[in-house]
């Protein structure tokens, strides 16, 4: 079993010693500058948010940001975007667009809210070529069940693209958090390749239910098990056990650039997991790294 990286500087090595070319991140995030400024601003005041500091780690201009992941060796990546009101969801998903026709390694990504409109505008950016969604129920503080997405859900669940939703009630509880509110959604789309942001945490039994429940529902692993988070939404004691069984379903996330860590820790929490159980092991690690998200991308 192959430990985890030391540091940044040694995750190309470590990706190397599994066999990878490199790494594929399905939750990263870039904005537009007025709207990474704004977040970084609410970061700046996590702790009276939190009850916690949250220095971002990696806050730096957007070419030092893609000149980072090229060293760490993501080969490939989802800079995910997200409104909090409404008007902006078109806006983003035309930035997110234009990014990724001059950023090689970003795929086209897009967004949504609830909104007159909506499902016309995500017809337009799969057509556009959009290979993945975000859809930020805490941060946009809308009903994932609301009727003007209905059209949404089922033209994402229709062509088979991934949509990255936060819905859990980590790190703060919102009106409309909380997977039982999400799973009234998966119930009218059961075909919806819905990936679960942090594993839904803290909610992480329900996760593993959702998946048993919906083939096509996954977890990605952005902040999950990592010391930071631990302090908020630990782990079960089960975890790995039940991972074992959905091996297939877990994916790479991270959000870069906002984490107050380094990207190197969450590849150590991703390797402790997979040296802790047997049914694991480095299988786990290339699916998770590599094979499962770029599968995610390439649909």
């Amino acid at each position: 079993m192959t430990a985890g990286p030391a540091d940044d500087a040694d995750v190309a090595r470590w990706t190397a010693s599994l066999g990878l070319p490199g790494l594929v991140d399905l939750h990263v995030h870039f904005l537009p500058k007025p709207v990474m400024d704004k977040v970084w601003a609410y970061f700046d005041a996590a702790s009276t948010h939190y009850g916690t500091d949250w220095p971002v780690h990696y806050r730096t201009p957007e070419d030092e940001r893609l000149a980072t992941l090229r060293s760490l060796g993501v080969l490939k990546f989802a800079p995910l975007v997200y409104p909090h009101k409404p008007g902006m969801a078109e806006w983003l998903t035309s930035w997110a667009l234009d990014f990724a026709s001059r950023v090689p390694d970003a795929v086209p990504t897009g967004t949504f809210y609830p909104e007159e409109g909506a499902g016309s505008a995500v017809d337009g950016a799969l057509r556009a070529g959009a290979r993945v969604f975000k859809a930020h129920v805490q941060v946009g503080a809308y009903d994932p069940r609301d009727d003007l997405l209905k059209p949404v859900w089922g033209a994402l669940a229709d062509a088979g693209v991934p949509v990255v939703v936060h819905c859990g009630h980590g790190p703060l509880r919102g009106d409309f958090t909380g997977l039982s509110v999400f799973e009234e959604v998966l119930k009218q789309h059961p075909r919806l390749t819905a990936v679960l942001a942090h594993a839904a945490m803290p909610e992480f039994g329900a996760a593993f239910e959702l998946l048993a429940k919906y083939p096509r529902v996954h977890l990605d692993t952005t902040m999950v098990g990592v010391p930071f988070a631990e302090k908020m939404s630990p782990l079960p004691p089960d975890w790995t056990a039940r991972l074992a069984g959905f091996a297939d379903r877990v994916v790479l996330g991270t959000d870069f650039p906002n984490i107050p860590y380094s990207y190197a820790t969450q590849l150590q929490a991703i390797a402790g997991w997979a040296a802790a159980d047997d049914r694991l092991g480095e299988p786990f690690l290339r699916a998770v790294l590599h094979d499962t998200p770029l599968r995610l991308l390439s649909a």
